[in-house]
């Protein structure tokens, strides 16, 4: 009897065992290398690399999360919280009662060229896809950016409205590309999300007979003056728009005061642009948008200004929120990651959250291959992933509550773009194969985006000497405890950190590497 309950034991040991094995291989990327200095994982419609839905040990213990040049991609790992220090030169001490912003969210942008690249898959590797973006395995995006009508990656030029004259907006349609593509992938994504999906619209241009120059593109802005009738009805295009979205049962958290505006601005610019200075962008706000919004059925949906670089802060946010009637309508601020090298973060994000600590900063587009001198796609490079992880961990240390990437996804080529402004994306996308690669910075936000839940609020890190490595921590809803780190060096960097709470936990940052760490407080 008890031999047969010892062999019975074991049989349970050896399945459970096997089936702990067999879920670890099952989780693991199929590596591809394309000749840069990393890998891409190769997805399909039957397998996908996948962490899963993450569940933190009990208190005394701590999860790790690891991805890195050398091809660690959000490798797991655990370890004991100690009661004394480990005696690691470096350590990074947790500050819990240090509180700042709350986290919105993170996300990517469905373009027309996103939508294009996703339904040129199989019906399988469709929802591959969104599942790995957002569903309960997947690396918890919660937040999506909505182009309205076309921008450079369309594959055509329009808006809603181009009837000339049209200022009642009596002609005001969705295109195909919203009706067949961007709405159906929109519908699918929020039902796989286990949480609401905060959806972003931004315009590119308003259409080509209310404008200066006659045309999408290039130098121009809204004929006349704000009060005017082209800003009443570019004014009442924002809100037709989330109309005909309402009724595919779509609702937006928020909107954007434009796209770029200064692009517009600008002589020759090559793809659709509307100009703004910050004193018409400030005044339309307290004409037009501000109340046309206010009086329509979507009073509460937030207004952000800017959606631009932010090397314009904090002087755009200083003459639009100064002025009492464009500010009560405003909720934040947008900014774009491009040229943010030119200038620091504390100068512009910084001093903005300062002088307006009301409204919050939100981090609205970024990709990587836009540089003339670093154009396009490159499948399997790293540095793409620490430029992210820079950028994001700089920027939530100077108050910003979310970040989005551009394009969901692109083809191989970094398009399909109109204008073939072509860069690169986390996802990209072989239609002739029916897979995708997930490129070093879908991991590089997974590291953000699967951790810091909404609500989630950053606290004090302090570290006891000067490194290399760049940190951001945050507590969550749930109490717990996440803490971020990038090794940008070639270096192995030993280090401990404290956490007055719960004790020391002794850690390892990988040359070229991302690492989160995850532990209960109670």
């Amino acid at each position: 009897m008890a031999l047969s309950l010892l062999a019975a034991v074991l049989l349970a040991f050896v399945f459970l065992t096997a089936q702990v094995s067999l879920s670890t291989d099952s989780n693991k990327c199929i590596a591809r290398n394309f000749g840069h200095d990393s890998v891409v994982c190769e997805c399909n419609s039957t397998y996908c690399d996948s962490v899963g839905p993450v569940i933190l040990p009990p208190r005394g213990q701590y999860s790790s999360y690891l991805s890195s040049m050398a091809g660690s991609r959000l490798e797991p790992g655990q370890g004991q919280v100690q009661v004394n220090s480990t005696g690691a030169g470096l350590r990074l001490t947790i500050v819990p009662f240090e509180k700042y912003q709350k986290i919105r969210g993170f996300g990517g942008a469905m373009t027309d060229a996103a939508a294009i690249n996703i339904l040129s898959l199989s019906a399988g590797t469709q929802d591959q896809l969104l599942r790995q973006y957002f569903s309960s395995e997947g690396i918890g995006y919660s937040v999506v950016r909505v182009p309205m009508a076309s921008c450079d990656f369309s594959a055509r030029l329009y808006t809603y409205a181009d009837t000339p004259g049209d200022y009642n907006l009596d002609n005001f349609t969705l295109a195909p590309e919203d009706i067949n593509m961007k709405i159906p992938l929109l519908q699918r994504a929020k039902a796989l999300s286990p949480r609401p999906l905060s959806l972003l619209a931004s315009a590119w241009s308003a259409p080509a007979w209310m404008k200066t120059n006659g045309a999408l593109t290039g130098k121009g802005s809204l004929k006349g003056q704000p009060g005017g009738k082209e800003y009443k009805t570019w004014a009442h295009y924002y809100i037709r728009f989330l109309e005909e979205y309402a009724k595919y049962n779509l609702t937006f958290w928020a909107l954007t005061t434009g796209n770029e505006p200064s692009a517009g601005e600008m002589t020759n610019y090559s793809f659709q642009a509307l100009g703004f200075t910050p004193e018409e962008q400030r005044d339309w706000v307290a004409l037009d948008l501000g109340p046309a919004l206010h009086a329509s059925s979507y009073p509460h949906t937030h207004v952000l200004i800017l959606d631009d670089n932010r090397l314009l802060l904090p002087h755009w946010a200083k003459v639009v929120l100064n002025d009492v009637h464009a500010g009560r309508y405003i909720h934040g601020v947008a900014v774009h990651w491009y040229m943010d090298s030119l200038v620091p973060a504390e100068i512009s994000l910084g001093v903005t959250h300062h002088l307006y600590p009301e409204y919050y900063l939100f981090g609205s587009e970024a990709c990587v291959g836009w540089s003339p001198l670093d154009r396009g796609v490159k499948l399997g490079r790293w540095n793409s992933a620490e430029q992210y992880a820079h950028d994001i961990i700089q920027d939530l240390n100077h108050y910003v509550v979310g970040w989005t990437d551009w394009n969901l996804a692109l083809d191989q080529t970094g398009g399909p773009n109109w204008v073939k402004n072509f860069v690169d994306s986390s996802v990209i996308v072989d239609a002739k194969r029916d897979i995708f690669y997930k490129q070093p910075s879908f991991y590089s936000m997974a590291h953000f985006s699967m951790f810091l839940w909404e609500g989630s609020q950053r606290v004090g890190v302090s570290a006891n000497q000067e490194t290399d490595l760049e940190y951001t921590a945050f507590i969550r809803p749930d109490g717990s405890v996440v803490l971020i780190i990038l090794n940008r060096s070639s270096s192995v960097i030993q280090f401990e950190v404290w956490d007055p709470v719960v004790g020391y936990m002794s850690s390892t940052a990988q040359a070229h590497s991302l690492l989160t760490l995850a532990w209960n407080t109670h």
